[in-house]
């Protein structure tokens, strides 16, 4: 391959190693890297989700980010912890805004709450070579925050998160250029390069392809005949290269969609789901609203908590709508028509998607928004000014309804 004709940058993929449990364990005067901190979703469930495990938990009893309460042995030495969803977003700020000390706005790309990407181009002269930096910036989050972090560097994007995935986790800091694909990416299984989950690793095993020098060796015509854009997209990735910008505002402004969904506590009925889907609607209407966005297609998705079965529909209406009442009798329509009787729930979404901007919206002649439309703005009102539960359904507050627990969450789990 031939890397002259394709941009070099410094990239630098910093991930803040066990995040939640690593804070946790700060607060409470622990070593985040030496003892054993469990965060769980709702530590009164014995069936909620470790969201986190400290270095010292996994290695010593094998628990992992996909555990469940019950998992964890009956050790003393464990410290489990409830998550404070708020706790960690305010720490994630303060270490994005310690980058600013070494690049601008611009050049930092936060990725998830715990990893970020920072192009460091032009920044010799006063931090030192790519590597350099990384030492520093490592060195500054553990000093300023206590928490330790894993930094990959490359030419690119997915070479500086791939290198980090796979070898910086181990080693602190790891660097991959575009010359070192093929002796440190090669031969890694697939599975493991970001980007290729589990059901495309199932496809490309089904053709031959079980590690990554597989992928970059087979026939890119034929993988973009089988998967299109994505298919190409794994072919240039297996040869490590990633054309994605390494400045600029990294969010994609354009909205395409207003979704909202749950997976349940408990198995829901059909008569539960209706009020669960109301008030998912009424969020998903309230956001639409906001943005003065009005949205043609509207799609409920159902899960069902026996045999994983369930089903996912979508109906077009004749005219855009933002209202709550005409998105929720569309979805019960579908409800009534896909719904399996005697099937109990465990998952429910909803979006409104073919969206366009509310002045673009014709009323129809022979329907009276008006009213409809007033309401729900005056209920916007409300809740903009005195919280989202100042003014409610009633069948919110019924056992069914999900709106009043869910204020108390961030991400769906508790601040």
């Amino acid at each position: 391959m031939d890397y002259s004709k394709y941009p070099r940058n410094d990239i630098l993929c910093i991930d803040i190693r066990s995040f939640y449990a690593s804070v946790e364990a700060l607060k409470l005067g622990l070593d985040p890297m030496k003892d054993m901190v469990a965060v769980v979703g709702d530590p009164s469930r014995r069936g909620s989700i470790v969201l986190a495990a400290s270095p010292m938990l996994k290695q010593t009893h094998g628990i992992s980010n996909v555990s469940r309460f019950f998992d964890l042995p009956n050790d003393p030495d464990i410290y489990i912890v409830q998550a404070h969803m708020q706790d960690y977003l305010d720490v994630s700020i303060e270490i994005t805004k310690l980058l600013y000390k070494y690049a601008p706005k611009e050049a930092i790309h936060t990725y998830s709450v715990d990893e970020m990407w920072i192009t460091t181009n032009g920044l010799e002269q006063l931090f030192g070579n790519r590597l350099e930096v990384a030492e520093s910036i490592k060195d500054e989050i553990l000093s300023c925050f206590g928490l330790t972090c894993s930094i990959g560097i490359g030419d690119n994007k997915f070479l500086a998160k791939v290198v980090m995935d796979l070898h910086a986790k181990k080693k602190g800091i790891a660097e991959c250029c575009y010359e070192d694909v093929p002796t440190l990416l090669w031969p890694s299984p697939i599975e493991n390069i970001w980007g290729i989950g589990s059901r495309m690793t199932q496809n490309l095993n089904e053709l031959g392809i079980y590690i990554l020098k597989d992928l970059a060796l087979y026939d890119q015509d034929k993988l973009t005949e089988l998967y299109g854009v994505m298919g190409e997209q794994l072919y240039w990735h297996a040869w490590g290269i990633d054309l994605s910008p390494v400045f600029g505002d990294f969010v994609d402004t354009e909205r395409k969609s207003f979704s909202n969904g749950i997976t349940l506590l408990r198995d829901y009925s059909y008569a539960d789901v209706q009020i669960c889907i109301l008030d998912l609607v009424e969020e998903v209407c309230w956001r639409a609203r906001s943005e003065r966005m009005s949205g043609r297609t509207i799609s409920l998705s159902i899960g069902y908590s026996e045999d994983r079965g369930g089903f996912s529909r979508s109906v077009s209406i004749p005219s855009h709508t933002n209202s709550t009442k005409s998105m929720y009798e569309q979805c019960l329509q579908l409800l009534h028509t896909f719904y399996k009787r005697g099937k109990m729930t465990r998952k429910v979404s909803v979006a409104l998607t073919n969206l366009c901007p509310d002045q673009d919206v014709q009323l129809s002649l022979f329907e009276d928004h008006a009213k409809e439309h007033d309401l729900g703005r005056a209920m916007d009102f409300i809740r903009e000014n005195y919280g989202p539960t100042a003014v409610s359904r009633a069948t919110s507050y019924t056992d069914a309804g999900i709106t009043l627990e869910r204020s108390k969450k961030i991400g769906g789990h508790y601040y």
